[in-house]
């Protein structure tokens, strides 16, 4: 009877310590969390190097106050040192749709890119080709996981596929421009009429028989600007005509530099119309160097030599207005070309023809009719038609919620 008794009271404690046991792990939120799913480490992609990335994939049971711990070694035994952490919601693949894409799985995984760590000796950045260990673990409350140890090295990539796009896009322009090239060294390609252009050959002449001065005017811009370059590809042009009709050619320039490139480029264009004599380089001068300065010398110019017309070519700031007005009282004819769009309202309404944007770029293939200026042109106009089409195109298609075109497009 004894016994019974004494093995129903041990019974009985062994069910309450069960009991309270159960308590506490209901209290705590369970004793063990899962494994973390379809944890891989790897070589992070489309990269110089230096880096290893983390993926696994996302449980949506997991509150986003847990935190996942990445832990990195040089050797299975360790020592581990904390590499990195993040919210139980953070870092999700499709964040990062250049390296893991755009599909609705991307929603579902997490990512964790590992470049360097803190060890006992400061910072250390991950090196190429060395193995590494790394191991993930997730916390919440009072609880955690650890994930068996994987192994990754980092290494260079010799091609970055995230930038695939570009290349693409600029294979094409390219072999449309060569395409074009050849085209226009077989038969003359039509170029739209420009006005400003056309009405060159009327404002020289006009010099010539006024037996005055031809003033071509420089923007502000230094030569490394592509609006000063197509400057001076029409300075050449205007100078052989110049010489060609005997008239007297004045160049105004804002620095040294794209006087000394003038210079060159209206001697080579009084040698090629058989004048070499007529040249001289006192006739291409630095106006100025500073902006309003530059305005009030080429303003007394204007005034007191009164040509008969002139030729202001590239990028204007807020002294476009005082030239053109300056230049419209002595009843010059003026022709202006920027890629300023501020400063076009100006030109338009003070000047005689006005090149606008890149009409500007176009005037030296327009003047030359050269092929390989002309096939770069049209090459150019068929790569933005391409692109203009691909832009309707791609709004429609995301309209119906369809962004292929959009994610073909974007730049990474």
């Amino acid at each position: 009877m004894l016994n019974k008794a004494l093995s129903w009271l041990a019974g009985l404690v062994c069910l309450v310590v069960v009991a309270s046991d159960c308590r506490g792990q209901a209290a705590a939120g369970g004793s063990v969390l899962p494994l973390i799913a379809d944890v891989a480490a790897f070589d992070t992609p489309n990269d110089a190097g230096g880096s290893i990335t983390l993926t696994w994939a996302r449980s949506r049971s997991i509150p986003e106050s847990a935190i996942y711990k990445a832990y990195i070694a040089e050797a299975n035994e360790g020592p581990y040192y904390l590499a990195s952490e993040i919210a139980g919601g953070a870092n999700l693949q499709s964040e990062e749709p250049e390296t893991f894409g755009y599909g609705d799985e991307a929603q579902d995984a997490h990512f964790l890119h590992i470049a360097e760590y803190a060890g006992r000796e400061g910072v250390i950045s991950l090196q190429n080709d060395k193995t590494y260990y790394v191991r993930l673990e997730l916390h919440s409350g009072n609880i955690s996981t650890r994930n068996p140890v994987l192994t990754a090295s980092a290494e260079g990539n010799y091609f970055n596929w995230t930038k695939l796009n570009n290349i693409v896009l600029g294979a094409l322009l390219s072999f449309l421009i060569l395409g074009f090239i050849s085209l226009a060294r077989r038969r003359d390609l039509y170029i739209r009429r420009i006005g400003g252009l056309e009405a060159l050959d009327e404002a020289l002449g006009r010099a010539t028989e006024m037996g005055k001065p031809v003033l071509f005017i420089h923007g502000l811009r230094d030569m490394s600007q592509i609006s000063t370059i197509a400057a001076v590809n029409i300075l050449g042009r205007v100078a052989r005509r110049t010489a060609e009709y005997d008239a007297a050619l004045r160049v105004v320039a804002p620095d040294p530099v794209v006087m000394s490139v003038s210079q060159e480029t209206v001697q080579a264009s009084y040698f090629e119309a058989g004048r070499p004599d007529a040249f001289n380089p006192d006739h291409v001068f630095v106006a100025g160097t500073e902006q309003f300065s530059y305005a009030a010398a080429t303003e007394g110019i204007m005034v007191r030599e009164r040509p008969a017309a002139h030729i202001m070519m590239g990028y204007f700031y807020a002294e476009s207005l005082l030239l053109a007005e300056t230049g419209s009282t002595t009843g010059a004819i003026q022709i202006a070309g920027t890629d300023a769009f501020t400063q076009l309202p100006f030109f338009v309404t003070t000047c005689d023809y006005t090149l606008m944007g890149e009409e500007l770029y176009a005037a030296s293939a327009y003047l030359s009719r050269e092929p390989k200026l002309l096939g770069s042109l049209k090459g150019q106009d068929a790569g933005k038609a391409i692109i203009i089409a691909a832009i309707v195109l791609g709004a429609l298609l995301a309209t119906v919620d369809i962004p292929f075109l959009t994610q073909i497009f974007t730049p990474h």
